[in-house]
């Protein structure tokens, strides 16, 4: 069986070095090489392994890296052209914002470099329409706002204090009320949202309870459509531009 395809997270990982180093530094026995095919086997992408030896590991990383060298109209040479069409997405994509680039990769090495916090993204399952996201941040960030929002004891205090001063838990996008709707069956039901943009999220930072807000399960699915760039008040402003 061939080995999983290489995810954003993995890719930007690989760029990142790929901009750092040297053409001719691109070997398997390079440490810097060796270090991020380390790194690649921590994140909590890839639960089933075909070969966990060759898994990601240092030769992966520098065809890898020489994938590039085929992409990249700068470099004076060949490189290998057996590159995906992600790779090519990504390259361009940050092909003139290394500052980007080197941000998001590393957040997602400060991330991974929790090993209690990665076993808890491990653990953080995959939504239907997660593919289909857009994150540019990767999948390691996107389960990190996931994991964030899914602090219970957070999420109690926040809709116990919301409830204390408002009297109601509803939706602070649209103002759906799931206990008016459905009675005692929606009573004290309500979604949190983690208001920190991606770019900003750090593995190590604790929530508090300003970093949430309570919307309902619609708002959050659009929330989420749109996570790098659709804040709360930008999507109070497109309901209110439809009603």
């Amino acid at each position: 069986m061939k080995p999983p395809k290489w995810h954003r997270d993995e890719i930007i990982l690989a760029l990142e070095l790929y901009h750092s180093i040297e053409p001719r530094e691109m070997d398997s026995k390079n440490p810097r090489v060796i270090e991020i095919s380390e790194i690649l086997n921590k994140l909590p992408i890839h639960k089933e392994r075909i070969d966990s030896i060759k898994f990601r590991n240092p030769n992966s990383v520098s065809m890898k890296l020489n994938n590039f060298k085929a992409i990249d109209p700068e470099y004076d040479g060949k490189g290998m052209d057996r590159y995906s069409k992600l790779d090519e997405e990504v390259f361009f994509e940050f092909q003139n914002n290394n500052t980007s680039l080197r941000r998001i990769a590393k957040q997602i090495k400060k991330t991974v470099s929790d090993l209690e916090l990665t076993k808890n993204l491990y653990r953080i399952g995959d939504d239907d329409e997660e593919e289909q996201l857009k994150v540019k941040e990767g999948k390691v960030i996107y389960k990190l706002h996931k994991y964030r929002e899914r602090n219970l004891q957070l999420n109690k205090k926040k809709k116990e204090d919301y409830l204390k001063k408002y009297g109601k838990l509803d939706c602070e996008i649209c103002g759906f009320d799931f206990y008016e709707i459905y009675g005692e069956l929606g009573k004290g039901f309500m979604e949190c949202h983690h208001k920190i943009p991606l770019s900003e999220i750090e593995g190590e930072s604790q929530t508090s309870l300003n970093d949430l807000s309570l919307v309902c399960a619609n708002c959050h699915r659009m929330l989420h459509r749109e996570l790098d760039s659709l804040s709360i008040d930008q999507l109070k402003k497109i309901i209110k531009s439809r009603s």
